[in-house]
């Protein structure tokens, strides 16, 4: 929707005068972050109430996205407080941690968010798992996880068993925490009654009004947490697009949201149904990409692009790997629309799907840390230019301190961060000049430029590798250093996405998972994993605004079309 005259649906106006509790679901492109911006001004118009309000999601695309538009509104004041933007961890690191600590602990707690990827190794030769692979509470292997990683000792895991209850006591004892200890803490001082009334008061007394947005990617604690901030006597606006649950990674939950909102009364059920991005075909495709249980009525265009003809595109290839020639017919099919390669994203479940659809297969770094340098600098430049430069600058950090040997892994990262006082951000200013001196000059070899490289971080190693021993020259460096051309098509993870829109979508499916899509599609397999696959292929399709393009291997493309014709418009097969 446009920054322009809003003139809101008789959905969208019923939400943002509904008082009280309310579940709201949204289809994709209903508008609800307007809705939303629309919601918070009419509750601040009344001046009586000097509450704040609380907006909270689960990324930080999502938060920014709302911030930006609540301030470009000229509806939250500067400074913010009483009211809250931000992810749902950060509120309640801000709100249950910070002020009180963690019990067991006498240190100031601190945020290390990478500790589930921290290495757990009883000796120098074991198998290196990870503290993910372990329950938090009891230190115990999670088997399915650990045997994922090839995991199969000889004489069981305690060693390993050992060695990661040991860690988590120290990194408590330290106060070294991370989101999963967070939610932890948080059930216990919840579960407290004397403490837990005592918060509910004061979280009332600051807050009238809590929205959770994007709230299919609650895990089972989350929706626990809200329900007692409702409870609590906080008005709480729920909404969510349940078949956008693609978080199952972090236990993000889909059956147990659909039995929280029968919680709230039946007149505090709304809905938001009217798809204000995408055209009429692009709103049939993404209707029957949900499961049969969940289709219901094809949402309605009613944006800029309701008269738009275009019909969607079903890219068929062969072979059993990606081929480019996705991304070079998808670039001719949207050029001819007049859409721009940068508004023609490729999508797939994986960077390397889409980079390969594209053209741009890049290596696996591995431990390599020339690759692994190489595809920070390169993420560095391109993030610059693209957003999510945060992320890019902190990536590029921990592959120079990798090199440098300050760290052994990606995993140490955070708490190298805590240990040395670097957590305040002053690393930045070099890191950026790093990133710019080891630009990829025009007509540069790979071998020249880890020359470069090694000259410039060859100084201040930490143990005895020289740096030639740490920065060798790899083959793959080459692809790895390869400029996309300004006319090449943006090819990106579905993860990355979620929450944008762009002119014209291709979304690849591949051999390996079109199958199990297609079934639960048709509603023969209702299995988690396969469900949160096709969960990621509706996330992806319904950034769409004016061109969808889904790229399937050929036996699978009339199975693909049979389903998408039967939203009424008829999908168009392109032979690769």
């Amino acid at each position: 929707m446009t920054a322009g005259a809003f003139l809101p649906t008789k959905e969208q106006q019923t939400i943002i005068g509904h008082e009280g509790h309310a579940f709201v679901r949204a289809c994709p492109g209903a508008g609800k972050t307007r809705t939303m911006v629309e919601r918070a001004r009419h509750l601040l118009s009344n001046a009586a109430d000097r509450r704040g309000l609380a907006f909270l999601s689960f990324t930080n695309a999502a938060v920014e996205e709302l911030e930006t538009r609540l301030r470009n509104f000229g509806i939250l004041p500067s400074p913010l407080f009483p009211s809250f933007v931000g992810t749902f961890d950060r509120f309640l690191w801000q709100f249950f941690i910070a002020p009180f600590g963690v019990d067991g602990c006498n240190q100031l707690p601190r945020l290390v968010p990478d500790k589930s990827d921290w290495e757990v190794k009883p000796f120098d030769a074991a198998h290196t798992l990870k503290l993910k692979h372990f329950d938090r509470a009891t230190g115990t292997l999670l088997a399915d996880k650990a045997a994922e990683t090839g995991f199969a000792p000889k004489h069981g895991p305690a060693a390993w068993e050992t060695r990661a209850r040991n860690m988590i006591a120290r990194a408590l004892s330290n106060g070294h925490l991370d989101f999963d200890d967070v939610r932890d803490s948080v059930g216990k001082r919840l579960a407290d009654r004397t403490s837990s009334g005592r918060l509910g008061a004061a979280l009332c007394g600051r807050f009238r009004e809590i929205v959770i947005d994007e709230a299919q990617d609650c895990n089972s604690t989350d929706l626990e947490i809200v329900e007692w901030l409702r409870a609590s006597g906080i008005n709480i606006k729920v909404v969510c697009d349940p078949n956008q649950a693609i978080y199952a990674f972090r236990g993000g939950l889909t059956d147990e949201l659909i039995r929280f909102a029968e919680k709230f009364d039946e007149i505090d059920q709304l809905q938001m149904s009217g798809n204000f991005r995408s055209s009429p075909a692009i709103c049939a495709a993404i209707s029957q990409l949900r499961p049969p249980a969940s289709r219901g009525a094809v949402d309605q265009a009613v944006g800029q692009y309701k008269n738009e003809t275009a019909p969607v595109y079903i890219l068929a290839y062969g072979g059993t790997s990606v081929p480019a020639s996705i991304g070079a017919r998808f670039q001719k099919i949207s050029s001819d629309l007049g859409i721009p390669p940068e508004q023609a994203p490729v999508l797939a479940a994986t960077w390397a799907s889409a980079g390969n659809a594209v053209g741009r297969a890049v290596p696996e770094a591995g431990n390599d840390k020339s690759l692994l340098l190489a595809e920070a600098v390169m993420g560095f430049h391109f993030a610059f230019a693209a957003g999510n430069r945060r992320e890019a600058l902190a990536r590029l950090h921990r592959a120079i301190l990798q090199v440098r040997g300050e760290i052994s892994s990606a995993g140490a990262y955070s708490t190298h961060m805590l240990n040395s006082g670097l957590d305040d951000g002053r690393w930045r200013p070099d890191v950026v000049a790093i990133g710019q001196a080891l630009k990829v000059l025009a007509g540069e070899s790979a071998e020249d430029w880890l020359k470069r490289a090694r000259a410039l971080l060859g100084s201040d190693l930490v143990g005895s590798p020289s740096i030639g021993q740490r920065l060798r020259y790899n083959q793959k460096l080459t692809a790895v250093l390869a400029e996309p051309s300004p006319t090449a098509l943006p090819a990106k993870a579905i993860h990355a996405v979620k929450g944008l829109e762009f002119l014209a979508v291709c979304v690849v499916l591949t051999v390996r998972t079109t199958g199990d899509i297609l079934n639960v599609l048709t509603g023969a397999e209702m299995a988690t994993k396969p469900v949160e696959e096709a969960r990621k292929i509706y996330v992806a399709a319904s950034r769409a605004e004016r061109l969808l393009a889904i790229a399937a291997p050929n036996s699978r493309a009339p199975a693909l079309k049979a389903i998408l014709d039967a939203g009424g418009h008829a999908a168009q097969i392109v032979s690769l």
